[in-house]
């Protein structure tokens, strides 16, 4: 799903049947940005940067590294950025519009999902 930072409007949207990987989605939709467009992330995309140049990921710690101070901060600058995208997931998800059977016309799907509010 790609958003809109100031406007909070859903601009792109892919489907899958089932369960599906973000990234893989994503690889699968086709959908591809500007070189210039920045990309706030989440872990679901890891290996994103490969694809493209202007990713921003969180960064991992694992048992054997921890996170620096300015590695958390990074994460926390990133995490403030990305609340906008949750917090419109969790919009449809209060809709419901993709937990359940859509039973309107499929042409007018991504018309309404971007016009629920």
């Amino acid at each position: 799903m790609v958003v809109h930072k100031k406007t909070k409007r859903i601009l792109c949207t892919a489907h899958g049947r089932g369960k599906m990987h973000d990234f893989r989605l994503y690889q699968k939709s086709k959908i591809g940005p500007h070189k210039s467009t920045r990309m706030d992330l989440d872990l679901g995309y890891w290996g994103m940067d490969k694809l493209h140049e202007n990713v921003r990921l969180p960064r991992k710690s694992s048992k054997y590294h921890e996170l620096t101070k300015s590695e958390k901060a990074y994460n926390k600058r990133l995490a403030r950025s990305r609340v906008l995208v949750e917090h419109v997931i969790r919009r449809i998800k209060v809709f419901r519009m993709m937990s359940e059977t859509y039973r309107n016309r499929r042409r007018k799907y991504d018309v309404t999902l971007q016009h629920e509010k």
